[in-house]
């Protein structure tokens, strides 16, 4: 299961992780002025109830969850455009179920998902993913459409330039690792490191691919290349929590 996390994330999410980013989502979502709301939420006076089923599970829920939050005007104008919504069979309690889903949807180039017989298929998520997915066509169409009209060349062009520079930057910082010394020793992680083809160099000024370095003040802490993230997160090292991303 390790191994085809990052599989699974490119096609598609576990059902209960949609369940979780959605009531993520219906607690920061943003809510406009009453002569404004073309789009209902629902009611999210109650904090919501979230179980994960491991770290990787609520990681990636709260990630899909303020992505969507990031798009939801975007989100919410295809909704619209396509006259997907409003749609009487979908209560107000399922557009922030809907608005996620659309939007890993979307990610997807509108492509089907991949189910896994392990999961157990939770029946909201397969009723908003049905219906979606009967849409697909017209989705597409309005987010082409939604590009025209804003000259957009991708959907990151909706965002603020601000929050664009700040995203490149984000993604452009190196990953910080804690080294969990209860669970392993310094030469153990360098060993299991080294095996699975990492090289280590003196500092961030010399990545390049598979390499990492130690911190200069903390003996306990690494630096990788922001582009492994993914790739770092699938190792045992992290399953079993030796290595922790802070």
């Amino acid at each position: 299961e390790k191994k085809t996390m990052t599989l699974i994330e490119k096609n598609g999410y576990h059902d209960s992780i949609y369940i979780n980013a959605a009531k993520i989502f219906q607690g920061i979502h943003t809510k406009k002025h009453k002569d404004r709301i073309l789009v209902r939420y629902g009611d999210d006076s109650v904090s919501p109830m979230l179980t994960f089923k491991d770290e990787y599970f609520q990681r990636v829920s709260y990630e899909l969850a303020f992505n969507a939050l990031k798009y939801q005007d975007l989100l919410e104008e295809i909704l619209l455009d396509s006259c997907v919504y409003p749609c009487h069979s979908i209560p107000d309690e399922l557009t922030s179920l809907l608005v996620v889903m659309l939007y890993d949807l979307q990610e997807r180039k509108f492509q089907a998902r991949e189910t896994f017989d392990e999961e157990e298929p939770v029946a909201e998520v397969r009723k908003i993913e049905h219906y979606l997915y009967s849409f697909r066509t017209k989705l597409a169409a309005a987010l082409a459409r939604c590009r025209i009209k804003h000259d957009a060349l991708s959907i990151e062009y909706f965002l603020p330039e601000t929050i664009r520079t700040q995203a490149q930057r984000a993604s452009a910082l190196p990953l910080c690792v804690w080294i969990n010394t209860f669970k392993i020793s310094l030469q153990d992680v360098f060993g299991d490191l080294e095996k699975k083809g990492f090289t280590r160099v003196e500092s961030v000024l010399d990545f390049d691919g598979y390499t990492y370095c130690m911190d200069q003040h903390c003996n306990d802490v690494l630096f990788f290349p922001s582009s492994l993230k993914e790739e770092l997160l699938n190792l045992d090292l992290f399953a079993e929590c030796k290595l922790l991303l802070q």
